[in-house]
């Protein structure tokens, strides 16, 4: 028996193996997962050559209105696997030739990935990619296992995060998460253009929320190293429920993300990514089809 408690929502709910479970995500114990399979649209230095080995869990902690995987993260579409299965596929992908491996929207497995790890540590790094909503108590249980991380932080007010993705304490938890993900990394190190250890924090800019954006950099140049690595993000797309708020049924302007750049430039960050305009299209966004599952 598993009493979940691994996110902020501390829902305590019994989790069990393949059975859909009364808490917030509405997951099993055991991953759900829709997609494995080499993933060529990360940063440079996750993607790489060869592309990041991206796994897609199903289900989440968050509610963001303009999720572009609603299929998944609020329809829970997905096949249960076992640790087995789950290792296999970890196997599969180091022999496709992925970079790393890739763990997207894992906040609500922490527990299944991390008796996971224990068992079979793969040969290239592992990704932890979450949308930032993270308590620190899981971080600092995967202290040894993950390499990257690779958390958002998509809100500094709590008001925005509570209008757009049902988590008003948002920052106060993902501001502390991200604190130590770099206790556990410390250095970033970067051989041959990949990534081997290291904190990448993302960030989306929202149209008409460049305050946040502000707000966000500002934290970091307060907290952080300069040298911290940035990734500032264009790719916004209206999808999801965005109907529900009309300054978000749109793409951002060139205005709001040079506005974010300039910012970006003035608190002296050195190491950054930025993304074209063209990212702002829903052709990035890949199939959820259990390809690799």
């Amino acid at each position: 028996m598993f009493i979940c408690n691994l996110c902020p929502r501390k829902c305590s709910v019994e989790r069990k193996e393949n059975e859909y479970s009364k808490g917030f995500c509405g997951m099993p114990y055991n991953a759900v997962v829709a997609r494995a399979a080499l993933h060529f649209w990360e940063e440079p230095v996750i993607s790489g050559k060869n592309g990041s080995g991206a796994v897609f869990f199903s289900g989440c902690a968050m509610r963001c209105i303009f999720c572009q995987n609603l299929e998944i993260s609020h329809k829970k579409y997905g096949k249960t696997v076992s640790q087995e299965q789950f290792i296999d596929i970890i196997k599969r992908l180091e022999e496709q030739g992925a970079e790393n491996i890739n763990l997207v929207n894992p906040t609500h497995f922490t527990a299944f990935i991390r008796s996971a790890l224990e068992k079979y540590k793969p040969s290239v790094p592992v990704v932890y990619n979450t949308g930032g909503f993270d308590s620190v108590e899981s971080i600092k249980s995967l202290d040894g296992l993950v390499d990257i991380y690779l958390p958002d932080i998509k809100y500094f007010d709590g008001e925005t995060a509570k209008k757009y993705s049902a988590c008003e304490n948002y920052f106060e938890f993902a501001s502390k998460a991200v604190l130590e993900m770099k206790r556990q990394v410390k250095t970033d190190i970067i051989e041959n253009g990949i990534m081997k250890r290291g904190l990448i924090i993302r960030h989306l800019v929202l149209p008409k929320n460049t305050d946040q954006s502000v707000k966000i950099l500002n934290w970091i140049a307060d907290n952080l190293p300069k040298s911290t690595y940035i990734s500032l993000m264009s790719q916004y797309t209206p999808c999801g429920r965005v109907y529900k708020y009309r300054e978000l049924n749109r793409r951002i302007v060139s205005a709001e993300y040079s506005n974010v750049l300039d910012e970006f430039e003035r608190l002296g960050f050195e190491n950054g990514f930025m993304q074209q305009r063209n990212s702002a299209d829903t052709q990035f966004i890949p199939k959820f089809d259990l390809t690799g599952v």
